[in-house]
């Protein structure tokens, strides 16, 4: 797998992973929540292949790592921020999810409380707390967001 490549192995996919050089891994790794008779398929993909999706009121570039169908219980998304760029909403998630801050820096703010991140820092943002970004710096900021989808919270 070269730079900026990932994959998503289904429930019980038996693989293996070697690496001849340094590289950075991020895992996730977790029970699958099955739904009837949908199935997941093996995915191997580059975040810069896979399209920009439209995000209507705001300026961040989004893509999407995995389908959106109910196959898949979870979706990883990239968001990418020029300096300066920010969401124009304090938003609100019914469904847990997390950030890696991937390149730069910013403000997250979680409920009433404000957090510098930056590369390599780590969020996880429980249901229904209020959160909005802001990029700072003078580079591109991208954060990868882990998102429980497509299975009722409770």
């Amino acid at each position: 797998m070269a730079v900026d490549s990932y994959a998503y192995l289904p429930p019980n996919f038996e693989h293996s992973i070697a690496c001849d050089s340094s590289a950075t891994l991020i895992v996730f790794e977790r029970r699958y929540a099955y739904l009837n008779d949908h199935k997941p398929e093996e995915i191997v993909g580059s975040t810069d292949k896979q399209p920009l999706l439209e995000t209507p009121g705001e300026v961040f570039e989004l893509r999407k790592l995995l389908p959106t169908s109910l196959a898949y219980d979870f979706n990883i998304h990239i968001m990418d921020f020029q300096p300066g760029e920010y969401l124009n909403v304090k938003e609100v998630h019914y469904n847990q999810h997390g950030l890696l801050l991937l390149e730069g820096q910013g403000i997250y703010r979680l409920g009433e409380s404000w957090y510098p991140v930056q590369a390599g820092d780590v969020i996880w943002m429980a249901p229904f707390v209020p959160q909005w970004y802001a990029a700072l710096g003078k580079t591109r900021s991208r954060y990868l967001l882990y998102k429980d989808v497509n299975r009722n919270p409770l």
